[in-house]
This record gives C-alpha cells, structure tokens and sequence, in this order.
C-alpha cells in the first residue's frame, strides 16, 4: 500500500469515529497555519498575509528602493535640540559690512589679492600684538585695549583704526572690537556702510543697557563694532566715569584672544582722548606727512609724554615707488 492509500485510509478511520475535518478547500499547508507573534500586551500581532493599510500598526519589512535610500542618506540625522542654559541671555544684532564700499574707499578687505597696504599694516600690528603677548620689552597693563588718535583732525586715525582692526581680525589667534569712540564727530561705521542707533555712551549712561545690546556682529569673521551712541552733552564725563573704567576692565579681561581698539577724536582739539589715554594700554599717534605743523605734532606727543607706550605712524606719504613707506596712498 503506497503512502496516499495509507493517507486516505486513515481520514475514513477519523471520519468514521466523528472527528470533524476541514473541507479540502479551505484546508491550509502547515507554513500557512503559522500562529501569530504575540505583542507585549498579548493580543495577536497581524501576519505577513495581512492586508492593513495602517502604517502606524503594519509591522511588515519591506525593501527600500534605490531612490528611497538616496534619500535617506541625503538626510542627516536630527540633531539633538541645544540646551538653552539661559533663556534670557542677550545676544548681539548682526551687521553686514559694505565691502565693494570699503574697496573703493581704501579699506582692507579679507580676501583680497595680497596688496602694499596689507603688508604696511602687518608692519604697524606686529610690535602691538607682541606687546599684548608680552614678547616686546615693554609689558604695558591692559596692553590689549589700543587708542588711535592723531594732534588735529584730518590725518587719517578713523581709516587706521580701521584697517588695523581689519588687518589683526585676518590673524589666526585674535578677535577684534573696533570702538567708535570719536562720540563727537564718529564716522567709522559709516564708512564701512552700518548705521546704528545706540553704542557706548548709551552704555555709560543708561544703567539697564548691556554690552550684547550695543555690540554689532559683522560678515566679517573675528571683527565686531561697539558704535559711539546716542550724542550727550556730557560725554567727557561719561568718559571718565567709574562706568567706563569698569567696561574697559571688563573689555580688557573677558576675552583674552580680543584686542580692542579705539578710534579716538584729536588729542589737540578735545579732551576726550586725553581722559581715554589715561585707561589704555597703548597709543597709536597717526601724524599726516608733509601736512601738520611740527609744533602740533611735538604737543600731541607731550599730551602723553607719561604714557608708558606710544607709537608713531606717519600716513599719507608719496614716497617713491618701491620704497617701505606706510600710508593709504602709497603708490
């Protein structure tokens, strides 16, 4: 007797003693018949022969296609939310520098084809920055606060404190706060295309103004502005209040990669340099060539004879070509 009369035999045997069997159509192979997984609660999970059209509960594993893992890897993962440790922390607005502007105006400019005046101003930074590490021999306090200021008007301070601010924000181990401390007559902002509102005597005079109020951000990596604010009547005693003496302390010890400078008005015209050189580390004397009187220079220099480091720099000389000669206009 083959096996299928064995098999046939043995259904008449259980269908004589009453066992009920499943109609040969709907009669399903062992692989068919596969219990379900249970889930954690216990209730019957569906199979893979379901038909659920609900994403959130089908539990099937399909193969992605090409495109679908094209997208998948062009998707980062979600980056965990920063934790916000200060929900009230202030943060400084963000300006943009008219650079096509400073160009034209005779202002350095990150990126620009190596020219003579990024190499002068390499020149002129290198003995302040050695005096802010302490390499030079002279180790002035507060060496990282540096006032640039000139006898009269006219010589050239605002564009030197400019592209001075410039030519140590291209340095790799410093950031640069450019003050516009000219509160009578400041222009610095202006030259590069900023205008702004409030600044330093808004922050001398009004108690609830904070720094990250006032700071300006710029497009240009490591540099910020702290415009000159809001005209007062008062601004030379604002100057040398105890509030400007602590934001200079504070200015001079919060970063100490940063290296401030300060576009100061004349030291002959006003008093308002002459009670700023008193709280700086350094002083930059810009002297027009072939201009200002001798006898204006030699009384600049005697206005801060008693401070312990000043620099001269000679702007604007026509020197011939191929000479070292500092100056914009150098040819």
């Amino acid at each position: 007797m083959n096996t299928i009369e064995q098999a046939a035999k043995r259904l008449e045997q259980l269908r004589r003693a009453g066992v009920p069997l499943l109609q040969e159509e709907t009669a399903a192979t062992p692989s068919d018949i596969a219990p379900a997984p249970a889930t954690e609660d216990g209730s019957a999970r569906a199979s893979a022969t379901d038909t659920d059209t609900d994403t959130d509960t089908d539990t099937r594993h399909t193969t992605p296609t090409p495109s679908a893992l094209a997208n998948q890897a062009a998707t980062p993962p979600a980056a965990p939310a920063p934790e916000n440790t200060n929900p009230g922390e202030r943060r400084s607005r963000e300006v943009t520098l008219d650079l096509l502007r400073m160009q034209r105006a005779g202002l350095l400019v990150p990126g620009q084809p190596r020219s003579q005046l990024e190499e002068e101003f390499r020149i002129i930074k290198r003995p302040l920055l050695e005096n802010v590490r302490h390499e030079g021999p002279m180790r002035p306090n507060r060496a990282n606060l540096i006032m640039v200021t000139s006898a009269v008007a006219g010589e050239g301070k605002t564009q030197t404190s400019l592209n001075l601010a410039i030519s140590i924000a291209m340095e790799l181990d410093h950031t640069v706060l450019l003050v516009e401390a000219d509160v009578l007559r400041p222009s610095a902002l202006a030259r590069v295309g900023v205008q702004a509102s409030h600044g330093l005597l808004d922050l001398l005079e009004t108690p609830q103004t904070q720094l990250p109020d006032v700071l300006l951000r710029t497009n240009i990596p490591k540099l910020t502005l702290l415009p000159a604010g809001t005209a007062s009547s008062r601004s030379t005693e604002l100057l040398a209040s105890d509030a400007m003496d602590h934001l200079l302390s504070e200015l001079a010890s919060k970063y100490p990669d940063r290296i401030i400078i300060f576009d100061t008005p004349p030291l002959l015209s006003t008093t308002e340099s002459r009670v700023l050189a008193s709280h700086m580390g350094q002083v930059v004397l810009v002297t027009e060539a072939n201009n200002t009187p001798v006898s204006l220079v030699k009384q600049a220099y005697a206005t801060v004879e008693n401070h312990p480091v000043v620099l001269g720099l000679l702007n604007k000389y026509r020197g011939p070509k191929g000479s070292t000669a500092y100056g914009y206009y150098a040819p």
